[in-house]
Parts: C-alpha cells; sequence; structure tokens
C-alpha cells in the first residue's frame, strides 16, 4: 500500500464562512486549454513532432479520423494505449472468453449490479414522457436510432460506468448499442469490460479511445458505423472530442473531474464524512472532495480523520492531490450550509446530518443527493441503481444525471381536422403578414379561398 504522509501539514484546508468559502473552496474556474502532464506531452510531440496543447491534438485526430477512417484511428490509439496490433472489433468468442476468466462470485455481482441499474431506468422510463395526439396536435416519442457508448477506463478498468452508461439506452429501446474501448497492451480488451458491455445490451465492440474513438463514432468509418448520439465520460481528449465534433453528432453532456459535496452537522460521524470524501478523491489528482459543516470542531475531526485514512489508503498519493484541491467550510449553521451547497451544485451531494429527510428537500441544484448515513454515495457508484454518470463543474444547476430521457427523442406533429384551417388559418395569415412574410400568409390564404 502507498504511504501518504504529508510533506507539509494536513492535506484538508479549512475556511470559515461563506465568503472566504466562494473565493477559495467552492470557487470554480472557467476551463481553458488543460495543462498536460510530462509524459504526455512527450507522447504528443513524438506523435506529432510538435508541442501542441490538448485543444489542437484532437483537432488534428479528428481531421485525419475524417480523412484517413479506420487506419487513423488503430494507429492512433495503438499509439497512445500501447497496445499491439489487433482487429478493430471485438469477436464473439473474446467476449465468451471474457465470461469464463471473470471469477463467479464477481460476474454475480454484477449482475446484480446491472439488474438493478435496468430496473431503476424502467420505472423511470414509466414515468417519462409518453406519445399523444390531442384536438390536431401532440407529439411522438422515440428512441435515437444509434448509440454510441464511449467505455471509459484503461488505467483504471470501470465496468460499473459501462453499465451506468449502456444499460438507460437499452431500456430506452435504442436498436444499436455501439461500444468503444481502450486495448491492453497486447491488444485484448479487459475481460470485465467486455462482460460489463454484454450484460448491458452492448451489440458491437471496438478496440478505440480517446479522440480517435469519438471521431470515428461521430463520423463513421470503413468499419465503425456512425452513431446518432455518443455518451459516456471520459479524459479531457475524449471531453475536447465531444465538444468539437458536437452539431455533426449528438453527445449526452460535458464530463469533468468528480466531485462530492458533504454537508454535515455536527452530530455526523467524523469517519464516514472522511470516508465519503477519499471514495471520491482516489478517482483523480483533478477530484474535488468538500465537506460543508456547521461546526469547526467538526471539521478539525474530520481533518483528522482524513489523515489517518490516507495513511493506508491504496491510491492515497492520488486521494491526497485531490483532498488539497478541495477543502471544508465550516458555515453559519444548516440554512447558510443549504444555500452554499446549491450554489456549489456538485455532482454528488452527501447528506450527513442529524435529519437529512429534513434538509433533502431544500437541495435544488445536485447531480445526486444521497440521504443520510445508510445511503452512502460508493451505493450509487454501483448498485443503487440510478447511473452514476451525472453532472459536473456546477452544471447541475441546469443539467441532470444520464436517463432514459437522453436516448429519446421527441417530434411534435400537428395533425389537424379539416374544420380547423377556417378558424386557425385567419390569424396566422394575419401574424405572417405582420412579420413581413408574404410567402407564409400566402400559403395559408390559398387553402382558405378554397374553402
Amino acid at each position: 500500500m502507498a504511504a501518504t504522509t504529508p510533506a507539509s501539514g494536513p492535506a484538508l484546508r479549512i475556511v470559515e464562512g461563506a465568503e472566504a468559502a466562494r473565493a477559495s473552496v467552492l470557487r470554480r474556474d472557467p476551463l481553458g486549454d488543460p495543462a498536460l502532464p510530462p509524459p504526455v506531452r512527450a507522447s504528443i510531440r513524438e506523435t506529432f513532432d510538435e508541442d501542441l496543447g490538448a485543444f489542437e491534438v484532437v483537432a488534428r485526430i479528428i481531421a485525419r479520423v475524417r480523412e484517413d477512417g479506420d487506419a487513423a484511428v488503430r494507429a492512433f490509439s495503438q499509439r497512445f494505449d500501447g497496445s499491439a496490433d489487433a482487429p478493430l472489433e471485438v469477436s464473439r468468442e473474446e467476449i465468451e472468453a471474457a465470461f469464463a476468466e471473470t471469477p463467479e462470485e464477481l460476474l454475480d455481482s454484477l449482475r446484480f449490479a446491472a439488474d438493478r441499474v435496468r430496473h431503476y431506468h424502467e420505472r423511470q422510463l414509466a414515468h417519462g414522457p409518453r406519445s399523444f395526439l390531442e384536438n390536431g396536435v401532440g407529439m411522438t416519442v422515440q428512441p435515437i436510432a444509434r448509440a454510441g457508448i464511449y467505455m471509459t477506463g484503461s488505467v483504471a478498468v470501470l465496468p460499473s460506468s459501462v453499465l451506468h452508461t449502456a444499460l438507460p439506452g437499452l431500456v430506452a429501446g435504442v436498436p444499436e448499442r455501439i461500444g468503444v474501448t481502450a486495448a491492453r497492451e497486447d491488444g485484448s480488451v479487459h475481460p470485465l469490460k467486455l462482460v460489463a458491455a454484454e450484460l448491458a445490451g452492448v451489440q458491437r465492440i471496438f478496440r478505440a479511445s480517446g479522440a480517435q474513438a469519438i471521431a470515428a463514432l461521430a463520423l463513421g468509418t470503413e468499419t465503425i458505423p456512425r452513431v446518432d448520439k455518443i455518451f459516456g465520460p471520459g479524459n479531457v481528449f475524449v471531453t475536447l472530442a465531444k465538444q468539437q465534433l458536437f452539431g455533426e453528432v449528438g453527445i449526452d453532456a460535458i464530463y469533468g473531474p468528480t466531485e462530492t459535496l458533504v454537508l454535515a452537522d455536527e452530530q455526523a460521524a467524523p469517519d464516514l464524512c472522511a470516508a465519503d470524501l477519499l471514495a471520491q478523491a482516489e478517482h483523480d489528482t483533478l477530484a474535488r472532495p468538500v465537506l460543508i459543516t456547521t461546526s469547526r470542531a467538526h471539521a478539525e475531526a474530520v481533518r483528522a480523520e482524513v489523515e489517518r485514512q490516507l495513511a493506508d489508503l491504496e491510491r492515497g498519493a492520488i486521494a491526497r492531490a485531490a483532498v488539497e484541491g478541495g477543502g471544508a467550510v465550516v458555515a453559519d449553521g444548516l440554512d447558510e450550509a443549504v444555500a452554499l451547497a446549491n450554489e456549489f451544485a456538485p455532482e454528488h451531494l452527501c447528506l450527513l446530518t442529524s435529519e437529512p429527510e429534513r434538509i433533502a428537500p431544500q437541495i435544488t441544484a445536485a447531480g445526486g443527493v444521497f440521504v443520510g448515513d445508510h445511503s452512502p454515495e460508493v451505493l450509487g457508484d454501483y448498485v443503487a441503481g440510478p447511473s452514476h454518470v451525472m453532472p459536473t463543474g456546477g452544471s447541475a444547476r441546469y443539467a441532470s444525471p444520464l436517463s432514459v430521457l437522453d436516448f429519446l427523442k421527441v417530434s411534435s406533429v400537428i395533425a389537424l381536422p379539416e374544420g380547423a384551417l377556417a378558424e386557425l388559418g385567419p390569424h396566422a395569415a394575419r401574424l405572417a403578414r405582420a412579420e413581413g412574410l408574404t410567402g407564409h400568409a400566402r400559403s395559408i390564404e390559398r387553402r382558405l379561398e378554397g374553402l
């Protein structure tokens, strides 16, 4: 296990008061062209023969995929993944071998998780929009034709993300579901990913990762079908590719680093608060763990507990860096704590207060709300049921977690009865002429003349 002894004091900083919190722990800086670590910059230099920022790298990859198709996808994926050459499409035999290779207990847990996620989204679909036609107007609700699933995870293998991204599309009734994923050094795909994809109804899987995979799904290649919409989180290159290709293809959302806000009072157990913060902190050095509490003494107790738990956490170095980028806020009572939490609009909001059920209705901006000690966020990561793919970066102010609704589209229907033209037409023609659109008006008036 990694030792994480601090070089200069505790990782969790503490600030007091709303204004100090807004200026530090809760501040969100606009995203620019992200700084890349030295190994990534070196790889870019070797690939393109010059130093490029992430945005320009993605633009060049997209251009190459647009021009060269499969050849560009294979070359970039194998280059950046360090993987051996292998057929682009994963074979049926590889998927069957993955099931044989996976321990039975783990298979049981994956099936259990898949069942929970599927059943939740079936209930969600039952409460979703329905097609209707009343008095000559209505709408049709139908699934998109073809969905692309980005099966995230290379260093860390994340079969749960495959389940939580693909299953809502299966439930929504999307006819074609296409997966893309990084390959390992020997060219194979990790068996847990293949098992999860099979359980989640992904019908075809391709060895393609990063911006080149997003470009292949958006544009289509000789082998990889063009999709209508792309789903799933990924690294910075995936995120930038989704941004640059939006319009040529639909996207679910732009996802940033994960974040958790624990809203607690002095009654909350410090060890559970610390555990919930570290559960997300271990994902990524850019993860954002935040505590808002009503007591300085409680904040200090959580800080001490964070240090204790970091000491033997396997991904402790990653978690410590993330904690240093987050922090604890001491609020002037629960009302201020709730107001600050809603302002921050976190991906995950954990309510660890003495009466969490009373606080929950006051939360207006969060991707997921986890109510009480018995509903930890990690259950949501795996087996609770709602998709763990949630809005980040404050976008919970206006955005929602991934759901069956993201895989549906609506068409308005106007099928008016014959007699409606005489009633509606004169108003439409009058409005058209007021806007100077005589062609619009004449379209109506010609019909009215024929009545």
